[in-house]
């Protein structure tokens, strides 16, 4: 790790393989992390790929009062999840992502009009979002009605090779008209454009007023990058991949090592 760049008034930090554990706990030495910069007038908010009711489960232990980034922060919505900002996929994006997400044999889940809807309930990985969201899916065979709604699709394997091989070509394929990342190796989410996490941290500084040099971000995967880019600290996880890790000013220990945690204590509040 290295030295943080002066005072910080803010911190935004992504969820999975950041503050919580990879299942999915908050621990103690987090929530103590959280208070004791709260302590010291330092704000603190999230900013992640899940939707509005996944993060409801953080807002009372970790005493969170500030908006919140959901859908890698096309979506600002208040603790309360009252929606402050939001942006839906474009139509014609969102059907041309969900024709080459099935065309790449993946599964489809579409988060639309505050739920998340999918065909085969036992599919891979729905028994994780399930706990991570705290939330149950609505079961739908056709899902197209939907894609004119969109704030996120996602598509969804056991093949994490293959994920990471459709991102590029499915960035490139839609173009500006939505962003592409793997928030985890086997989640390649589709969201709405020009509402990234990196727009999420200047939302914050307008909102606070406060200016982006102020503000630290920390995170694991390839859509906190946009926020790195945006705040005066960034500290990638310690279960980073390389080129996350490249991207931020310093790097602390894992996400089931308490690094969010360490890196508060060492970076902002030493």
């Amino acid at each position: 790790m290295s030295a943080a760049p002066g005072r910080i008034d803010l911190v935004i930090s992504d969820v999975d393989g950041t503050l919580v554990t990879g299942d999915k706990r908050l621990t103690p030495a987090t929530i103590a992390a959280v208070r004791r910069l709260g302590a010291a007038g330092i704000g603190f908010t999230v900013a992640s790929s899940r939707p509005p009711v996944g993060l409801a489960a953080l807002v009372e232990p970790l005493g969170l009062h500030l908006p919140m980034g959901a859908f890698n922060g096309a979506s600002v919505v208040a603790p309360d999840l009252t929606v402050l900002d939001a942006q839906l996929i474009p139509e014609e994006a969102a059907r041309e992502a969900a024709r080459r997400i099935g065309a790449a044999g993946l599964d489809l889940w579409v988060f639309a009009q505050g739920a998340w809807w999918l065909r085969d309930p036992e599919a891979p990985y729905t028994d994780l979002e399930r706990r991570t969201l705290q939330a149950e899916p609505r079961v739908r065979a056709d899902l197209d009605a939907l894609l004119g709604a969109a704030s996120k699709l996602v598509g969804v394997g056991r093949d994490h090779a293959r994920l990471a091989a459709e991102e590029p070509d499915l960035a490139a394929a839609l173009g500006p008209a939505a962003h592409v990342h793997r928030s985890q190796p086997y989640y390649l989410d589709v969201t709405p454009p020009g509402r990234d996490k990196g727009g999420f941290v200047a939302w914050m500084a307008g909102h606070l007023g406060i200016p982006e040099s102020r503000i630290a971000t920390f995170g694991d995967a390839g859509n906190d990058r946009a926020m790195f880019s945006r705040s005066g600290l960034s500290v990638a996880m310690g279960n980073a991949e390389a080129p996350v890790k490249a991207a931020a000013r310093a790097v602390t220990a894992s996400n089931d090592a308490d690094g969010f945690a360490r890196a508060v204590a060492e970076l902002i509040l030493a």
